[in-house]
Protein backbone atom coordinates (compact mmCIF):
# COMPACT_ATOMS: atom_id res chain seq x y z
CA UNK A 1 0.00 0.00 0.00
CA UNK A 2 1.28 3.53 -0.90
CA UNK A 3 0.34 6.27 1.84
CA UNK A 4 1.26 9.35 0.75
CA UNK A 5 1.52 12.50 3.71
CA UNK A 6 1.76 16.01 3.15
CA UNK A 7 3.24 18.70 5.78
CA UNK A 8 3.65 21.72 5.62
CA UNK A 9 6.20 24.22 7.47
CA UNK A 10 4.41 27.11 9.31
CA UNK A 11 6.19 29.88 11.25
CA UNK A 12 5.77 29.36 15.66
CA UNK A 13 2.60 30.69 16.08
CA UNK A 14 3.86 32.52 19.09
CA UNK A 15 6.02 34.48 17.60
CA UNK A 16 4.29 35.80 15.07
CA UNK A 17 4.77 39.71 14.13
CA UNK A 18 3.37 42.12 11.13
CA UNK A 19 5.41 44.66 9.13
CA UNK A 20 3.39 47.79 10.03
CA UNK A 21 4.33 48.87 6.47
CA UNK A 22 3.65 46.11 3.96
CA UNK A 23 1.14 44.20 5.97
CA UNK A 24 2.68 41.24 5.81
CA UNK A 25 4.39 38.43 7.85
CA UNK A 26 7.49 39.06 9.21
CA UNK A 27 9.35 35.31 8.84
CA UNK A 28 13.21 36.78 9.31
CA UNK A 29 14.20 35.44 12.78
CA UNK A 30 11.16 33.44 13.18
CA UNK A 31 11.12 29.63 14.29
CA UNK A 32 9.44 27.19 11.81
CA UNK A 33 7.91 24.36 12.81
CA UNK A 34 5.93 21.45 11.42
CA UNK A 35 2.05 22.50 11.33
CA UNK A 36 0.48 20.46 14.42
CA UNK A 37 -1.87 19.02 12.80
CA UNK A 38 0.33 17.17 9.97
CA UNK A 39 1.98 15.44 13.25
CA UNK A 40 -1.35 13.57 13.69
CA UNK A 41 -1.34 12.92 10.17
CA UNK A 42 1.92 11.39 10.04
CA UNK A 43 1.22 9.28 12.96
CA UNK A 44 -1.85 8.17 11.28
CA UNK A 45 0.12 7.01 8.10
CA UNK A 46 2.70 5.08 9.92
CA UNK A 47 -0.12 3.61 11.69
CA UNK A 48 -1.82 2.25 8.58
CA UNK A 49 1.59 1.18 7.45
CA UNK A 50 1.93 -1.21 10.77
CA UNK A 51 -1.89 -2.58 9.88
CA UNK A 52 -1.62 -2.81 6.25
CA UNK A 53 1.86 -2.88 5.67
CA UNK A 54 3.06 -0.65 2.24
CA UNK A 55 5.10 2.85 1.93
CA UNK A 56 4.66 6.06 3.27
CA UNK A 57 6.41 9.19 1.37
CA UNK A 58 6.00 12.51 2.59
CA UNK A 59 5.89 15.89 0.46
CA UNK A 60 5.86 19.78 1.01
CA UNK A 61 5.78 22.57 -0.71
CA UNK A 62 8.38 25.44 -0.14
CA UNK A 63 11.56 26.98 0.37
CA UNK A 64 14.52 24.75 0.72
CA UNK A 65 15.09 24.81 3.92
CA UNK A 66 11.67 22.72 4.49
CA UNK A 67 14.00 20.16 4.39
CA UNK A 68 14.10 20.06 7.66
CA UNK A 69 10.77 19.00 8.02
CA UNK A 70 11.20 16.43 6.30
CA UNK A 71 14.04 14.53 8.14
CA UNK A 72 12.20 15.46 11.21
CA UNK A 73 9.47 13.25 9.83
CA UNK A 74 11.61 11.09 8.15
CA UNK A 75 13.45 10.32 11.74
CA UNK A 76 9.71 9.03 12.51
CA UNK A 77 9.41 6.11 10.28
CA UNK A 78 8.38 7.69 7.13
CA UNK A 79 9.99 6.21 4.07
CA UNK A 80 10.86 8.88 1.90
CA UNK A 81 10.65 12.39 1.50
CA UNK A 82 10.39 15.03 -1.39
CA UNK A 83 10.10 18.85 -1.91
CA UNK A 84 8.47 20.65 -4.15
CA UNK A 85 10.61 23.69 -4.51
CA UNK A 86 10.38 26.07 -7.26
CA UNK A 87 10.03 30.01 -7.66
CA UNK A 88 7.27 29.48 -9.93
CA UNK A 89 5.41 28.29 -6.71
CA UNK A 90 6.09 31.25 -5.07
CA UNK A 91 2.46 33.11 -4.05
CA UNK A 92 0.18 30.44 -4.28
CA UNK A 93 -3.41 30.66 -2.99
CA UNK A 94 -5.06 27.17 -1.37
CA UNK A 95 -5.94 26.27 -4.71
CA UNK A 96 -2.74 26.45 -6.72
CA UNK A 97 -1.12 24.60 -3.46
CA UNK A 98 -4.00 21.82 -4.09
CA UNK A 99 -2.75 21.53 -7.52
CA UNK A 100 0.46 21.66 -7.21
CA UNK A 101 0.28 18.85 -4.28
CA UNK A 102 -2.04 16.62 -6.31
CA UNK A 103 0.11 16.83 -9.00
CA UNK A 104 3.51 15.42 -7.21
CA UNK A 105 0.75 13.03 -5.84
CA UNK A 106 -0.37 11.93 -9.00
CA UNK A 107 2.91 11.21 -10.14
CA UNK A 108 3.87 9.53 -6.64
CA UNK A 109 0.90 7.07 -6.78
CA UNK A 110 -1.67 6.60 -4.19
CA UNK A 111 -3.66 4.51 -2.27
CA UNK A 112 -3.95 6.61 1.19
CA UNK A 113 -3.34 10.12 1.05
CA UNK A 114 -3.14 11.42 4.23
CA UNK A 115 -3.21 15.49 5.20
CA UNK A 116 -3.65 17.39 8.49
CA UNK A 117 -6.92 19.21 9.07
CA UNK A 118 -5.67 22.20 8.24
CA UNK A 119 -2.68 24.80 8.41
CA UNK A 120 -2.15 26.84 11.79
CA UNK A 121 -1.12 29.86 9.44
CA UNK A 122 -4.12 30.06 7.30
CA UNK A 123 -6.83 28.14 9.20
CA UNK A 124 -8.75 27.11 6.07
CA UNK A 125 -8.80 23.38 5.46
CA UNK A 126 -9.09 23.68 2.34
CA UNK A 127 -6.18 22.29 0.84
CA UNK A 128 -7.00 18.29 1.53
CA UNK A 129 -10.71 18.39 -0.11
CA UNK A 130 -9.23 20.65 -3.27
CA UNK A 131 -6.58 18.06 -3.29
CA UNK A 132 -8.86 15.13 -3.10
CA UNK A 133 -11.14 17.12 -6.45
CA UNK A 134 -7.74 17.87 -8.38
CA UNK A 135 -7.13 13.92 -7.88
CA UNK A 136 -11.23 12.77 -8.76
CA UNK A 137 -10.47 10.40 -5.56
CA UNK A 138 -12.88 10.32 -2.03
CA UNK A 139 -12.34 12.18 0.71
CA UNK A 140 -13.36 12.31 4.53
CA UNK A 141 -12.78 15.09 6.64
CA UNK A 142 -12.21 14.96 9.94
CA UNK A 143 -10.95 11.62 10.36
CA UNK A 144 -10.99 11.22 14.53
CA UNK A 145 -10.01 7.08 14.43
CA UNK A 146 -9.38 4.75 11.77
CA UNK A 147 -10.88 1.44 12.35
CA UNK A 148 -9.74 -1.09 9.62
CA UNK A 149 -7.81 -0.93 6.78
CA UNK A 150 -7.73 -3.42 4.22
CA UNK A 151 -6.11 -3.15 0.32
CA UNK A 152 -9.35 -2.36 -1.26
CA UNK A 153 -10.88 0.17 1.16
CA UNK A 154 -10.87 1.61 4.93
CA UNK A 155 -13.23 2.27 7.56
CA UNK A 156 -13.24 5.99 9.62
CA UNK A 157 -14.62 7.65 12.44
CA UNK A 158 -15.18 11.16 11.37
CA UNK A 159 -15.86 13.85 14.09
CA UNK A 160 -19.16 15.49 14.18
CA UNK A 161 -20.64 18.05 15.98
CA UNK A 162 -22.33 16.08 18.42
CA UNK A 163 -20.69 12.71 18.62
CA UNK A 164 -19.05 10.99 14.90
CA UNK A 165 -20.31 9.24 11.61
CA UNK A 166 -18.25 5.73 10.98
CA UNK A 167 -17.80 6.37 7.18
CA UNK A 168 -16.78 3.21 4.67
CA UNK A 169 -14.56 4.57 1.66
CA UNK A 170 -13.04 2.62 -1.46
CA UNK A 171 -9.16 3.38 -2.54
CA UNK A 172 -7.61 5.25 -3.43
CA UNK A 173 -8.74 7.79 -1.24
CA UNK A 174 -8.50 11.33 0.82
CA UNK A 175 -8.17 11.95 4.64
CA UNK A 176 -7.81 14.83 6.62
CA UNK A 177 -6.54 14.69 10.71
CA UNK A 178 -7.60 16.12 13.92
CA UNK A 179 -6.05 16.22 16.17
CA UNK A 180 -7.52 13.62 18.82
CA UNK A 181 -6.76 10.75 16.79
CA UNK A 182 -3.71 10.11 18.36
CA UNK A 183 -0.29 11.20 20.04
CA UNK A 184 2.26 11.27 17.37
CA UNK A 185 5.62 9.59 18.40
CA UNK A 186 8.72 10.89 19.45
CA UNK A 187 11.88 9.69 16.82
CA UNK A 188 14.01 6.86 17.94
CA UNK A 189 17.83 7.61 18.10
CA UNK A 190 18.09 5.43 14.98
CA UNK A 191 15.59 7.02 13.26
CA UNK A 192 17.44 10.33 13.28
CA UNK A 193 20.25 8.95 12.29
CA UNK A 194 18.85 7.42 9.73
CA UNK A 195 16.91 10.88 8.45
CA UNK A 196 20.66 13.04 8.77
CA UNK A 197 21.93 10.25 5.58
CA UNK A 198 18.43 10.18 3.82
CA UNK A 199 18.46 11.63 0.54
CA UNK A 200 15.03 13.82 0.16
CA UNK A 201 14.11 14.35 -3.80
CA UNK A 202 13.88 17.75 -4.87
CA UNK A 203 11.06 18.22 -7.91
CA UNK A 204 10.50 21.45 -9.87
CA UNK A 205 7.44 22.32 -11.56
CA UNK A 206 8.65 20.64 -14.52
CA UNK A 207 8.80 17.29 -12.59
CA UNK A 208 5.72 16.83 -11.90
CA UNK A 209 3.82 18.06 -15.21
CA UNK A 210 2.27 21.44 -13.98
CA UNK A 211 0.95 24.04 -16.51
CA UNK A 212 2.65 27.39 -15.53
CA UNK A 213 -0.96 29.24 -15.04
CA UNK A 214 -2.37 26.63 -12.36
CA UNK A 215 0.98 27.35 -10.10
CA UNK A 216 2.25 30.26 -8.29
CA UNK A 217 1.13 33.68 -8.09
CA UNK A 218 -0.46 33.71 -11.64
CA UNK A 219 -2.44 30.53 -10.98
CA UNK A 220 -3.66 31.69 -7.76
CA UNK A 221 -7.77 33.30 -7.99
CA UNK A 222 -7.39 34.69 -4.65
CA UNK A 223 -4.67 37.01 -3.12
CA UNK A 224 -4.39 38.58 0.48
CA UNK A 225 -4.53 42.42 0.25
CA UNK A 226 -4.17 43.24 4.16
CA UNK A 227 -3.38 41.62 7.12
CA UNK A 228 -3.47 43.21 10.44
CA UNK A 229 -3.20 42.68 14.52
CA UNK A 230 -6.40 43.38 16.31
CA UNK A 231 -5.68 46.72 18.23
CA UNK A 232 -5.22 45.97 21.36
CA UNK A 233 -8.00 47.59 24.02
CA UNK A 234 -6.61 49.08 27.44
CA UNK A 235 -10.14 49.65 29.32
CA UNK A 236 -10.12 46.18 30.77
CA UNK A 237 -11.26 45.30 34.19
CA UNK A 238 -10.59 42.53 36.95
CA UNK A 239 -13.66 41.54 38.67
CA UNK A 240 -13.42 40.25 41.77
CA UNK A 241 -14.90 38.21 44.33
CA UNK A 242 -16.19 34.45 44.65
CA UNK A 243 -18.56 33.45 41.72
CA UNK A 244 -21.86 34.82 42.13
CA UNK A 245 -20.28 38.22 42.88
CA UNK A 246 -18.27 38.32 39.49
CA UNK A 247 -21.73 37.23 37.58
CA UNK A 248 -23.43 40.30 39.22
CA UNK A 249 -20.87 43.20 38.63
CA UNK A 250 -20.58 41.60 34.69
CA UNK A 251 -24.07 42.67 34.55
CA UNK A 252 -23.75 45.81 36.16
CA UNK A 253 -21.28 46.37 33.68
CA UNK A 254 -22.93 45.11 30.35
CA UNK A 255 -26.03 47.14 31.57
CA UNK A 256 -23.86 50.17 31.69
CA UNK A 257 -22.63 49.85 27.87
CA UNK A 258 -26.59 49.01 27.33
CA UNK A 259 -25.70 45.55 26.03
CA UNK A 260 -28.46 43.78 28.04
Amino acid sequence: MNIVVCIKQVPDTAEVRINPETNTLIRDGVASIINPYDMHAVEAALQIKEKAGGRVTVITMGPPQAETALREVLSMGADEAVLLTDRAFAGSDTWATSYTLSMAVRKIGADVVVCGKQAIDGDTAQVGPEMAEFLDIPHISYVRMIEEVRADYLLVQRLMDEGYDIVESSLPVLLTIVKEINTPRLPSLKGKMAAKKAEIKKWTSSDIGAEADKIGLNGSPTQVKNIFAPEAKKNRKVLEGDIEEQVDALVRELRGLKCV
